[in-house]
């Protein structure tokens, strides 16, 4: 029987207050400042210090002694008030000291740093290689002690079944039981992983999850009303098939990733219903616009993805519609399908936004190039790039939930995440999810070298280029590791290294085991990698032997992305832990991120001095790159800004109805 705290717990969450707006975001800005002062980075340190003292006295403990000691810190925690405050470093000691009798590491005090970190509801900026993981785990030992559900939210369905194993042996130890979430799962196996004291999941599924619950309780989502509902009932057992147990903790790894890249697009819950009309249209449109040519018939503008018609387009439009039945006598409406046919001409192309799986249009995530299968574009445009490539339409999609990333993340009434690059998004994460971004030290310096960037005039000669630095990389047996932002780029330059009769490992980011295996490998002397983007984060890549002496792995980015996070992303997956290392961005005048985000006449001219090697010419190019680059991330946060609003419109809209969002 469930108890009524238990039933009243299943659904409850934080209700989160509205983004500030005005001089109310101003104020909130200089707090967030205020909250990431060095003073509390101090603090920690001086924390973790003395905690690192206490250890010291633990190491001669029995196993029945440590467990001993281990169970009371767990009761005094679940009790809260003061005593919690007391007992947290003796806690971190003695779990620091589980940790390397269980796992075989011993935590070092940049990573207890970070755990105290993550326990005051922080986001710990570490570099790559250096612990999050279990940094992490530590954290969720003193999180799950009080008895609430905490969720360990990451990338991928294999790191989370991954870090959940490999850290069992710690949380068992502690007294806690872990499960993990992962796609493939039934609902039986997800509520059995729920009810555990520490659950691993990707974002996308407790998520969905979580709209699927709502949408199962209808009218008795708010947790009160299920409460009431409940106690007029009390010899009725809700059988009502939700999965999880109330939203309380969360731990987000990667959580610039999570937070702030996949938040650009709220999830959907949606279910294909029929519509002949639309697939009818949607043909005849691609038909029309088949004639139709760049420059003569329309414009296209990179900047802002449109497509506009010219005057002889709209001729050419009068006469191919001439035969065509009174539909496609309205003017705007056929505009509106046929520049929609001509959008996923121009901007939606196979190996950058969609690959073509099975006679299937498969969505790519542009920021992690991972295939997203059961993704759709809305509004018609999914049946527009199938009629485009010639296939067979599916039916549309009718949304029947939604909710932002945004808006889910603030439901939980305890937050903290840990990524390797956060300061450059540092306002937005307090702004948005109220977390400060404290920069926790490497446990050794960085020894990277990072080279200044290389711009060539045309992405021929950049491929010509990277091609001639992996030849030199490679002919001293250093490894090197190339990024791309593309499926379609990744194979390009596979082809330019098959040519060269170069051995190389071609990762596309679609199967996560074999990814992270290949990526493990990639520190290996002699190999030479390619990866779309950030395939095989959050594994670590060790150097082979003697590698160190070659000047350890060599990175190369073949496009600057649109994020500078995502750039810092790929250079920090090298000299990990003191290690050596180097990188370098080989790019071109007339990459995507410099055609969509600077103004014609500016491009050009800067194209002609790259082309001419005019004085100064590297210099203005990459000084072009920033602004690009700082361009597109403002663009990028006024859209996830609007897709909170746009949540919160929802909300209030349905307030009038007695219907609720999300």
């Amino acid at each position: 029987m469930t108890t009524p705290t238990e039933f009243y717990r299943r659904t409850d969450h934080r209700d989160p207050a509205p983004l500030p707006k005005g001089v109310d975001a101003w104020a909130n800005r200089w707090i967030g400042a205020y909250q990431r002062r060095a003073g509390a980075l101090q603090r920690l340190r001086s924390q973790a210090a003395e905690a690192e003292g206490l250890w010291s006295t633990l190491k001669d403990e029995t196993n029945h002694r440590l467990r001993v000691r281990l169970q009371g810190h767990r009761e005094t925690i679940r009790r809260g008030g003061k005593g919690t405050r007391e007992a947290l470093l003796p806690a971190l000691a003695t779990i620091r000291e589980t940790a390397h009798r269980q796992l075989g590491l011993l935590a070092f005090p940049e990573q207890l740093m970070g755990a105290l970190a993550l326990h005051g509801g922080c986001l710990a900026e570490m570099a790559t290689g250096e612990g999050k993981t279990l940094t992490a785990g530590i954290a969720a030992v003193l999180m799950a002690w009080n008895g609430r559900p905490c969720h360990v939210i990451t990338v991928n369905d294999y790191l989370v079944e991954r870090d959940a194993q490999w850290l069992g042996p710690l949380y068992r130890f502690c007294g806690i039981h872990a499960g993990f979430v992962t796609a493939p799962q039934s609902p039986e196996d997800r509520r059995k992983a729920y009810a555990c004291d520490i659950t691993y999941a990707t974002s996308k599924e407790v998520v969905a999850d979580f709209l699927r619950d709502a949408l199962k309780l209808g009218h008795l989502r708010q947790p009160t009303r299920r409460l009431v509902w409940q106690l007029l009932r009390p010899t009725e057992e809700a059988q009502d098939g939700l999965v999880m147990r109330g939203l309380h903790t969360a731990i987000i790894d990667e959580a610039d990733s999570i937070l702030i890249d996949e938040a650009v697009t709220p999830l959907i819950i949606s279910a294909p219903h029929s519509n002949d009309s639309l697939k009818e249209v949607v043909q005849i449109a691609q038909a029309i616009a088949q004639p139709l040519e760049v420059s003569v018939h329309y414009s296209v503008n990179p900047r802002h993805r449109e497509i506009e018609l010219t005057p002889a387009g709209n001729a050419r439009l009068d006469e191919l519609c001439a035969p065509l039945p009174g539909f496609w006598k309205a003017p705007e409406r056929r505009t509106e399908l046929v520049r929609q046919a001509l959008v996923a001409r121009e901007f939606y192309l196979p190996g950058r936004q969609y690959v073509v799986v099975d006679d299937k249009v498969v969505i790519v995530d542009e920021f992690t190039g991972r295939q997203m299968a059961q993704r759709t574009w809305r509004q018609g445009l999914h049946q527009a790039v199938e009629a485009k490539e010639g296939l067979k339409l599916s039916d549309p999609s009718e949304t029947i939930a939604r909710i932002s990333f945004q808006r889910y993340f603030r439901f939980y009434h305890r937050l903290a995440g840990m990524t390797g690059t956060a300061r450059e998004a540092a306002v937005e994460l307090w702004q948005t999810y109220g977390l400060p971004v404290l920069t926790i030290p490497p446990h050794r310096p960085n020894r990277r070298v990072q080279h200044p960037d290389l711009i060539l005039p045309t992405a021929e000669a950049r491929w010509a280029a990277a091609l001639s630095e992996i030849r030199s990389v490679h002919a001293r047996r250093q490894p090197v590791l190339i990024g791309t932002r593309s499926v379609a780029a990744s194979e390009r330059l596979a082809e330019l290294l098959e040519a060269e009769g170069l051995s190389f490992q071609l990762l596309n980011a679609v199967r996560h085991h074999e990814e992270a295996t290949v990526i493990s490998m990639a520190g290996e002397a002699g190999r030479i990698t390619i990866a779309t983007n950030m395939a095989g984060r959050g594994t670590d890549i060790r150097l082979g032997r003697g590698v160190a002496d070659l000047g350890g792995l060599h990175v190369i980015a073949t496009e600057r992305h649109e994020s500078g996070r995502v750039d810092r992303q790929l250079f920090g997956r090298n000299a990990r832990q003191g290690d050596p290392g180097s990188a370098q961005a080989i790019v071109s005048a007339e990459d995507e991120l410099l055609s969509r985000n600077i103004p014609a006449p500016v491009l050009r001219r800067v194209q002609q001095a790259v082309q001419h090697r005019a004085p100064g010419c590297q210099q203005l190019a990459s000084a072009a790159m920033h602004i690009a680059q700082g361009l597109a991330q403002r663009k990028a946060e006024t859209l996830r800004r609007n897709v909170a609003r746009m949540d919160t419109w929802i909300e209030e809209s349905l307030s009038f109805t007695g219907r609720e969002a999300g």
